[in-house]
């Protein structure tokens, strides 16, 4: 039996820790520069179905590419023009919704007097201020708002993106000295990161239509403003509705009072459990799961890491690197670790892909 070399192995460990260490800190260093181009590659990912399905009807690739980048340009200008002014219009009411919450708690001191528990509203603010809940989205959308300002850049990457996408299999074969085309763990990468981006978008643009709806029905503001933070937030699983739910539920608490907060909370939890218990699995099916603990995490080192922009895509970069993972010999173990569960690892059965079919 050979003998291990531990001392060498640790050093190879100790380099691999370094090596990572410098990437890390150079991503993080040209982050304004990172951003954009994450961005674009997400956005062309999701494209690019679009256009395969535009080539298919004999438009040519060109003007397919010419007429989605106008569309999206308007879209996004529309939206941009509607949420940013929602968006200031709510910063400047914040300290009014906040002084009316603070009122509305003398309610809730009043029912927990009647169960003879005794707090006072200071000694609730001292626990929690409703500002800070009230603001964090609202920040988060102004850092994601930043981004988008280079929007030139970030389409003009996309348009290129997206005349390379025909070639691009085939130049990662031959990048990995596969030329006749053998491995197919390329091609299972590149279609599970190009399916799970398409159906979580389809999912997230449904829950947000869904969400923002609902509030319109209730009456809360901003609903529209609302149906975008639950559209970005749905990226997110598991907190990412609770996260995008607090804002209007405690909006819809001063407004309308304790009983449209309540319809509010039961919009939000209704619209995520069939859209992340029955509609999402149905079509993306199960071999995409990641832990709660994980999801957590991620959430806080792609943030720290890409700042607004990392948060929102956390999941979908998380899941990028399990594929990746789960698509190689020597990552796999690391994919199970990553993962809710171990059936979640590994390829599809072809029963499972009937199924999906189906």
């Amino acid at each position: 039996m050979p003998r291990i070399d531990t001392q060498s192995v640790a050093y190879k460990g100790f380099a691999i820790m370094a090596f990572i260490v410098i990437i890390l800190a150079g991503i993080k260093a040209a982050s304004p520069i990172v951003v954009p181009f994450v961005l674009s590659a997400f956005i062309a990912v999701i494209c690019n179905p679009v256009i395969g399905g535009m080539t298919r009807f004999k438009v040519p690739r060109g003007l397919a590419v010419l007429l989605l980048m106008v569309f999206i340009v308007m879209m996004g200008l529309w939206l941009a023009q509607i949420v940013g002014s929602s968006i200031n219009e709510f910063s400047t009411q914040l300290p009014h919704y906040r002084d009316q919450l603070i009122d509305q708690f003398g309610w809730i001191v009043e029912k927990l007097q009647a169960f003879n528990i005794i707090i006072t509203k200071e000694q609730i603010l001292a626990y929690f201020d409703p500002g800070i809940a009230l603001s964090m989205t609202t920040n988060m959308l102004t850092g994601v708002g930043g981004v988008m300002a280079n929007l030139f850049l970030i389409i003009l990457t996309v348009v290129f993106m997206l005349f390379e996408s025909q070639s691009l299999p085939k130049k990662l074969h031959f990048a990995l000295d596969d030329p006749d085309m053998r491995m197919q763990q390329i091609d299972k990468f590149l279609h599970s990161v190009n399916q799970y981006m398409v159906i979580k978008t389809l999912v997230s643009l449904a829950t947000g239509l869904i969400v923002s709806t609902g509030l319109f029905i209730i009456g809360v503001d901003y609903a529209l403003l609302w149906g975008v933070i639950a559209f970005l937030f749905n990226y997110i699983p598991n907190i990412g509705s609770i996260i995008a739910a607090i804002p209007s539920v405690l909006l819809a608490f001063i407004q309308l009072g304790p009983a449209a907060a309540g319809g509010t909370a039961l919009l939000y939890l209704g619209t995520n459990m069939v859209m992340g218990n029955v509609v999402e699995p149905r079509y993306m099916g199960k071999g995409l799961g990641l832990s709660t603990l994980v999801v957590f995490l991620s959430l806080i080192f792609w943030g720290w890491l890409l700042g607004s922009v990392g948060m929102l895509l956390s999941v979908p970069l998380t899941m990028i690197v399990k594929i990746a993972l789960e698509s190689s010999k020597g990552g796999s173990w690391l994919a199970i670790l990553l993962a809710d569960d171990v059936d979640d690892v590994g390829p599809k059965s072809e029963e499972d892909d009937t199924t999906q079919a189906a």
